[in-house]
């Protein structure tokens, strides 16, 4: 990928963002309006948590500190949605085109993820305590950020531009196996996250990547049998894993030139069985044998399907 193509998505994402940070906002206000609720203080709350965390206190009178932190937690809001934008326009200039409603869904989650598992993390809020209609009141807006910012992106960028020309070059669609390949792939990072970037990797790419991927596999295994190892289905560890399992659908699709949506969803249910699945063998394991040699059984399962998949 040139740089003058990665500048334009960049811009474009930024532009996307930004659009879709502003729709975002008259969604939350237009529903603040209709039922009147109060703002939501977890953007606040999130940035006085990290302020806390890191030792760098917002000063000021009581009055003054409650601004500030209404002000950095609403700017927050923006850079996240800047930065969402960002991204998916760098993905897509990559060469990753989702179709609208795929789009526009995944988006609206990665902009979600993006304010709510930092939340999480720092201890502002537990995911696992929402009702329904707080998960409604949240996912709603989001995806009306996701359907502006990527409309966005279409109108900024609908093809590859050569010259004065715009092609758009459409891959062939998913093949059976290929879904199904997805699939076990996203199932091999259910056990071990980072096999969605290192299956492919190790099959097909440049030995910089082989290199890459095998130390931070190896990274992985390790850290694995730590008894501080925060569970894989906690609100932190098994996003990341579906979208280490979606990253890797992703791979295998571009290698082969084909649509990614499908693969795409196939490796997310994928990630989402084998988190689940490896989390329950641990589990069931445990009670007969010592943890670490249930987690090596799943190492040696994890990375036979991840190479099963990829090559």
């Amino acid at each position: 990928m040139n740089s003058s193509r990665t500048s334009r998505g960049l811009l474009g994402g930024l532009a996307a963002g930004a659009v879709g940070t502003a729709v975002l906002n008259a969604v939350t206000y237009a529903d603040m309006a209709w039922r009147g609720r109060e703002a939501s203080t977890m953007p606040a709350d999130t940035v006085e948590a990290l302020a806390e965390r890191i030792h760098l206190p917002v000063g000021g009178s009581a009055a003054q500190r409650g601004n500030r932190l209404t002000a950095l937690g609403a700017l927050s809001g923006t850079v996240a949605g800047l930065g969402v934008g960002a991204l998916v326009g760098t993905v897509r200039a990559a060469g990753l085109r989702l179709p609208r409603g795929v789009g526009a869904v995944v988006t609206g989650a990665a902009a979600m993820a993006a304010t709510d598992l930092p939340a999480a993390a720092l201890g502002v809020t537990d995911l696992r305590e929402w009702t329904p209609q707080d998960w409604v009141s949240d996912a709603v807006p989001h995806l009306a950020f996701g359907v502006a910012a990527h409309s966005t992106l279409h109108l900024v960028d609908p093809g590859v531009r050569r010259g004065s020309t715009v092609v758009v070059d459409r891959p062939a669609k998913a093949s059976a196996g290929l879904v199904a390949r997805s699939a076990l792939l996203g199932v091999a990072t259910g056990g071990r996250s980072s096999l969605g970037f290192a299956g492919p990797a190790l099959t097909g790419s440049s030995s910089p990547a082989k290199v890459l991927a095998l130390a931070g596999l190896g990274f992985e295994l390790y850290q694995d049998k730590q008894p501080a190892t925060p569970s894989r289905l906690s609100a932190a560890g098994l996003p990341a894993r579906i979208a280490s399992g979606v990253g890797g659908a992703v791979a295998l699709a571009r290698r082969e030139h084909r649509r990614v949506a499908l693969p795409v969803l196939a490796g997310a249910f994928g990630a989402l069985t084998g988190s689940i699945a490896g989390a329950s063998w641990r589990s069931w394991a445990g009670e007969f044998v010592p943890d670490w040699q249930a987690a090596v059984v799943e190492d040696v399962a994890s990375v036979t399907l991840a190479v099963l998949a990829s090559r």
